[in-house]
């Protein structure tokens, strides 16, 4: 397993759309695990193929309090969302930024597992939260536009000043 670099907000690769993996195989199993190592040492929750700049429609996610549960999810699809949920997120591709964001408080989501076996998950609160979040990636939106102009323009200021000061 190998750590994998993560882009960060404003890159425009960030804004790719994720091709579908046609078939799961030792080169997607072998993604999962590397994207699972590099979510976990960031440390995150969550993240999407697109993040590590390889696009195609795979997430990992771990919600559990001690990163004991990863759940992989290729060609992820949302059957049904149902409810209103405010939470407040973050990403490892916008580091140090968090806000507010509405999302379904409950979704069906439908995938391969990392055996390319079809399963179907019912999630709510953070659990759906993170699906949605990351899903969003492979579709090229990273989750600070959903925020005003004006504090998208204050974002990437700030991430583009801070990516100068670390040079």
């Amino acid at each position: 397993m190998a750590v994998l670099p993560i882009l960060h907000y404003p890159d425009p690769r960030l804004h790719k759309v994720a091709s579908p993996v046609q078939t799961v195989d030792d080169s997607i199993r072998r993604l999962i695990d590397d994207m699972a190592e590099t979510m976990y040492q960031a440390p995150g929750i969550g993240l999407a193929a697109t993040q590590v700049d390889v696009h195609r429609r795979v997430i990992v996610v771990d919600v559990s309090e001690h990163g004991t549960a990863l759940q992989a999810f290729v060609n992820p699809v949302i059957l049904t969302r149902d409810g209103e949920a405010e939470r407040e997120e973050g990403c490892l591709s916008v580091p140090g930024i968090y806000d507010k964001v509405t999302r379904a408080e409950r979704i069906t989501v439908q995938a391969l597992d990392r055996h390319g076996e079809s399963f179907t998950l019912e999630a709510e609160g953070l659990l759906a939260t993170c699906i949605q979040h990351e899903m969003d990636h492979l579709l090229g939106k990273v989750f600070v536009e959903y925020l005003s102009q004006l504090k998208q323009t204050r974002i990437k200021s700030k991430l583009r000043k801070r990516a100068r000061s670390t040079l």
